[in-house]
């Protein structure tokens, strides 16, 4: 079961050792306490913060409630917190749970009370403008051209302005502590959701930092220290790069980890410089575009720049080229500069550019930049130019030494390769916990920030495409001079070079020291257990174990070397997490939830719709592999947290999305009747309760589960006989014992218990209200009531048949539920059908559902139809197999004629006992001296004094009274036993046939008498009974409630017989004949009880109940006969009688029809069909 919530609303504040699970954007935590009290309770699985509450008010409150001031609300008072402590614990509150592993006993430290440009704007700002900026971004304007990347930039910089629009509703839709987007999704979108986007979070923080070590070391070696490179030149040489960045970066990667492992102050020391230096090295590229001077003259072949040999590119100085064609003997000055006659350049381009000793198109210098004032130039980089690998123009590939490009580049992988470029954007969230105001703060902190970073990039695209040749953009690596955004910066290139290197290691030790942090908060919320190593802190109180596994995950892309490669998986990652932040407020915005009152108004569903579905296209257009990767891993952690059981509940919108679902699937259920085609078993389990508030029959669960396959809805409900109010803690206790029982049986349903005056009222009350709209029953499982005979269950069995029958619903009641078989079983044999009336096929559809559950799967289904003797058997086969056929149920088919005979003597002889019977407890329900005088007039014309002498053997044991019956051979005996545990006779003489109906026990004896054995009590029926029962026959000393002679002496229980509930009276006479004509001697008080009809007074059955009888007994026999074997029995059951008075009678034909069973399933249709020949 889910643990509680951790917030609760105000205004419903449950009673003392209660907990609510409910959210509220106005939530009540725990009282502020000191250190020395203990720890601070944040949860309410830790402790029940509402009892300390009502403890802690119990005593301030005394003054008031004894003044009588508040008097009226006393009792509220002593278990509601005062409004006083209430508003104190607001102020206090701290939505951040302490790490339940962590030793530190520090105090909690001071909060910083940042504002909006220091706590959100700056931060945000450092996190956005990075490694992409100075690295790609020229490169992206060369080959997308300005028009396709100012587009690419803007379909970038609008997706995190949209995630930035859903973040503001959602973190100013109550408080946020630290955690970003994980703790918004996780407490928006639910646990599940909450699990998988925070690890997608996690490895997206770890690939970042990935990210920024291979940008920092490219930098280094490339522009910075090319020297250093222990694979040979990196200029114009890939793979040599990749080697030192894998060898650099793992050294930079463990001096990192270091670093955030001693401690964050050295870090975020070290994030104030690196901000500074971001800043001025932008400011230095604006410098730069609007400096009117001519630089970086290039030496080109055919319009290409040309690789610098050893990092050391071609001279284009006029002079020295001058100098060097008047003197050409310096032979190393010669193959340094740059014109036609350098014999080093003839011979790269000998074959291509270079033949027979002549340049088709020779080396030349061109100016690289040649400043904004030249308006040509973003006309000519204005349209697209899309390489592949090696070429140099489209189309063209690369000779000699000219810079080509190194990998294939389409616009989708540019904005894989960019879209890291914009990330970045919670860094104001995470540092919510630091800020004065942070629902002010943090929508415009993070909106300005993008719009600033926004307005830089496009700027960008536009000043690089209008002052930078194309053939300057495209050089990737800097192969040519260098650094392409370094050589455009002013005053100097080192400005950019040791800003953007700055930037990339202060952005990777940020990203360093996040991820572990965020790592430990998905630990603590404790939703995948296989991450709780994690919780672990060090020594210094930084989660050092996880810290260890960051390191580990970031080495992956420190190995893969190319920050081409690393940075699309970044952005799948990245773009996940702003998918679910877009649905979050997407989905609490259609709900409409009360509790969603976001401070921030300027937001819509539409824009959170349109976020969410540009992050998604932006995932497959860069990478539609990489996008599958990532749903993969977010769908394997959200269905390992919904098995594994997510224990946090908050209050989710997903929920609330499942419930306006389901409110609209009602409405619409509810518009036309359902189709033959949709119908399927929607069961309503009708579940009985033992002493211990458990199921009293536990198979009928597990064959209700067996019903499965139809895939419908399954309630299983129970009734508690008293009052509600004095029984809230009972049947709250047997819903719990009964969801245990069903979750055991894997039954995917609902479970109720409701408490009422009497079952039969409250079961009948169930079968009519139970289900909500179209969703409802339409077949009732109940199960047969085994000791009918001797309680009155048949007679709330037989009301719950009419009320189902009344409702047109299917029955289906399991006779012998102790002999099905459990889930574990598998049974083999038949399922025989024993098809009587058409039901509207109900009968045809059980087998086949049962069929298909594992236990049943091996059984053979046989159909058994009736035919009449006016019937043309072969024909009904023949139809029945063609029916069977077009019903796609293969099944062995044979109709059986049931002859028109006479009614045996069997037949009649029961039926006459039934009546009798019946008629005896028809007397027994009047008024308490009705029922009185009645009984004892009844047993005192059958057994007088003078019967008793005459058929008292001196053999018969004491308690048996024989009464000259006529007995009748019955034509008919059982084959099996009727229950589980058959009591054997050890009076029973062998070869003689008894008949057991009820209590009465059929023997043949002496003179042609048979032996009626009354041995139960009155008090034992007055326990058994209804309340208004009261003994049947007693003594005249009893009844007057006066004493006698006889009181000195211990009390005689007088001899009692049963009540409704019972079958043939039973009782016990006394030791002498003397006391029992005594007992029965007429009183004063007799003389005015109304005398009836009596049991001995029905001499000849009912023709209607005669002909009932004769049909279950013949189809019994028929049964029987045939399906003695089968696993299972299949038959319709009959319609409920008409009158009450009828009801005993209808359990009785049941139960004649179905003896020497074992397991019998009698159905009875709803009224309508459930299947259909048509698809």
């Amino acid at each position: 079961m889910a643990a509680p919530s951790s917030r609760f609303d105000v205004t419903d504040v449950p009673l003392e050792g209660e907990a609510s699970a409910l959210p509220s954007p106005i939530e009540l935590p725990e009282p502020a306490r000191d250190v020395a009290d203990g720890p601070t309770v944040h949860d309410v699985a830790d402790a029940p913060k509402v009892h300390y509450l009502a403890l802690e008010n119990e005593e301030k409150n005394q003054i008031s409630i004894t003044s009588g001031n508040l008097a009226l609300y006393e009792e509220e008072l002593h278990r509601r917190p005062k409004i006083s402590s209430l508003l104190h614990s607001l102020v206090q509150y701290d939505p951040v749970q302490p790490n339940p592993m962590a030793k530190s006993k520090k105090k909690k430290k001071k909060k910083a009370n940042l504002g909006t440009i220091m706590g959100v704007y700056l931060p945000t700002l450092q996190n956005i403008l990075g490694v992409i900026l100075f690295l790609r971004l020229s490169w992206i304007v060369g080959i997308a051209g300005v028009g396709q990347a100012f587009l690419l930039v803007m379909i970038c910089c609008t997706t995190t302005m949209l995630t930035a629009i859903s973040l503001s509703a959602i973190a100013t839709n109550g408080r946020v502590p630290a955690g970003g987007a994980y703790f918004l999704i996780s407490r928006n979108l639910g646990p599940e959701f909450g699990g998988a986007v925070g690890v997608l979070f996690y490895l997206a923080t770890t690939f970042a930092t990935s990210l920024y070590v291979v940008g920092a070391i490219e930098i280094l070696l490339t522009y910075v220290i090319p020297d250093i490179s222990l694979f040979g030149p990196v200029t114009g040489n890939p793979n040599a790069l990749f080697n030192n960045v894998r060898v650099y970066g793992t050294i930079l990667l463990v001096l990192m980890s270091i670093v955030v492992f001693v401690g964050v102050k050295i870090v975020n020391w070290f994030a104030t410089v690196c901000l500074v230096a971001v800043l001025v090295a932008v400011g230095s590229i604006y410098a730069g575009v609007f400096n009117p001077t001519e630089r970086v003259n290039l030496c080109t072949v055919d319009g290409v720049a040309l690789q610098a040999p050893e990092s050391r590119p071609y001279i284009c100085d006029p002079v020295i080229i001058n100098r060097t064609i008047e003197n050409p003997q310096n032979e190393t000055l010669l193959n340094e500069v740059c014109f036609p006659g350098n014999p080093e350049l003839q011979e790269a381009f000998n074959g291509t550019q270079f033949q027979d000793g002549e340049w088709i198109n020779p080396p030349e210098c061109i100016i690289g930049i040649p400043g904004i004032t030249r308006t040509e130039t973003i006309r000519e980089n204005t349209p697209a130019g899309y390489l592949e690998d090696g070429e140099v123009r489209p189309g063209v590939e690369a000779t000699g030494v000219q810079v080509q490009a190194e990998i294939t580049t389409t616009f989708f992988v540019l904005i894989g390769i960019f879209f890291p470029s914009v990330t970045g954007i919670m860094a104001g969230s995470n540092r919510s916990g630091d800020l004065k105001d942070a629902q002010k703060s943090i929508p415009i902190g993070t909106i300005a920030a993008i719009l600033t970073t926004s307005l830089i990039y496009l700027t960008c695209v536009l000043f690089f495409g209008g002052t930078i040749q194309r053939f300057l953009l495209v050089d990737q690596l800097g192969a040519s001079k260098g650094l392409t955004v370094a050589l455009l910066s002013w005053p100097s290139q080192w400005v950019i070079l040791i800003g953007a290197l700055l930037s990339t290691i202060g952005a990777g030790l940020q990203s360093l020291t996040g991820a572990p942090r965020l790592l430990q908060a998905i630990a603590n919320d404790n939703l995948i257990s296989f991450l709780n190593f994690f919780r672990r802190t060090g020594l210094n109180g930084e989660p050092s174990f996880a810290l260890i596994l960051t390191f580990l995950i970031a080495e992956v892309g420190v190995v893969i070397a190319s920050l081409d490669l690393v940075a699309p998986i970044l952005t799948m990652f990245f773009l996940m997490c702003y998918m679910f932040v877009n649905l979050a407020t997407f989905i609490q915005s259609i709900l409409k939830a009360p509790s969603w009152r976001p401070r921030f108004r300027y937001y819509h569903w539409t824009t959170s719709l349109l976020g969410a579905i540009f992050c998604v296209v932006v995932m497959f257009i860069v990478s539609w592999y990489y996008a599958l990767a990532a749903l993969v891993i977010a769908v394997v952690i959200y269905k390992y947290i919904e098995y594994r059981g997510a224990e946090k509940e908050w209050g989710d919108g997903v929920t609330g999305l499942s419930l306006q679902a389901a409110r609209y699937a009602l409405l619409r259920l509810e518009e036309a009747p359902l189709h033959t085609k949709n119908w399927r078993p929607q069961v309503l389990v009708l579940c009985k309760l033992d002493q211990n508030l458990l199921p009293a029959h536990p198979k009928l669960l597990s064959f209700a589960s067996q019903l499965k396959a139809g895939k419908g809805l399954m309630m299983v409900y129970s009734v508690i006989e008293g009052r509600y109010s004095d029984l809230v803690a009972e049947t709250t206790a047997a819903k719990q014992s009964l969801r245990r029982f069903i979750d055991d049986y894997k039954l995917q349903g609902f479970n109720k218990v409701v408490a009422s005056h009497s079952i039969k009222e409250g079961l009948s009350g169930i079968i009519q209200s139970a289900g909500l709209g179209g969703m409802r029953h339409n077949t009732v499982v109940i199960s047969w009531p085994d000791s009918w005979r001797k309680k009155t269950s048949w007679n709330t069995f037989v009301e719950c048949i009419r009320v189902a029958a009344a409702k047109e619903l299917a029955v289906l009641v399991p006779k012998g539920i102790n002999w099905f078989p459990s889930n574990e079983d598998r049974m083999r044999g038949h399922i025989d059908v024993w098809w009587v009336v058409h039901d509207g096929g109900l009968l045809m559809l059980l087998p086949f559902l049962l069929r298909q559950h594992k236990v049943w799967r091996h059984c053979d289904l046989r159909i058994f139809t009736i035919a009449h003797m006016e019937d043309n058997s072969i024909q009904i086969k023949k139809d029945l197999a063609s029916f069977l056929y077009q019903l796609r149920i293969q099944a062995e088919v044979d109709v059986i004629e049931m002859p028109d005979t006479d009614i045996s003597a069997y037949t009649y002889e029961r039926t006459l006992i039934m009546e009798q019977r019946n008629e005896m407890l028809k007397q027994m329900r009047l008024t308490k001296r009705q029922k009185r005088g009645e009984v004892q007039h009844l047993i005192a014309r059958s057994f007088s004094r003078r019967a008793i002498d005459h058929l008292l053997p001196p053999s018969s044991p004491p308690g048996e009274i024989s009464i000259p019956v006529p007995i009748l051979h019955p034509t008919h005996t059982d084959t099996k036993p009727r229950s589980p545990s058959p009591s054997p006779n050890p009076d029973k003489k062998e070869g003689v046939d008894t008949i057991s109906i009820g209590d009465l026990s059929l023997e043949p004896r002496a003179a042609g008498a048979a032996v009626v054995s009354i041995e139960e009590d009155a008090e034992q029926l007055e326990a058994d009974g209804s309340p208004d029962a009261p003994p049947l026959v007693t003594s005249p000393r009893q009844r007057r409630g006066s004493s006698s002679s006889e009181s000195s002496g211990p009390e005689e229980q007088s001899p009692l017989l049963t009540e409704t509930e019972a079958s043939l009276p039973q009782f016990k006479p006394p030791e002498s004949l003397q006391r029992y004509d005594q007992m029965f001697a007429s009183t004063e008080e007799d003389t005015d009880i109304p005398l009836g009809a009596t049991a001995d007074s029905i001499t000849q059955p009912h023709e209607e109940n005669l002909r009932r009888m004769n049909t279950s007994v013949k189809l019994n026999e028929l049964v029987v006969a045939k399906s003695h074997d089968a696993s299972l029995v299949i038959i319709n059951l009959p319609g409920p009688p008409k009158r009450e008075d009828d009801e005993e009678n209808y359990v009785e034909f049941l139960d004649v029809l179905t003896e020497g069973l074992e397991k019998v399933l009698m159905v009875r249709g709803g009224g309508r069909e459930v299947i259909t020949l048509y698809s």
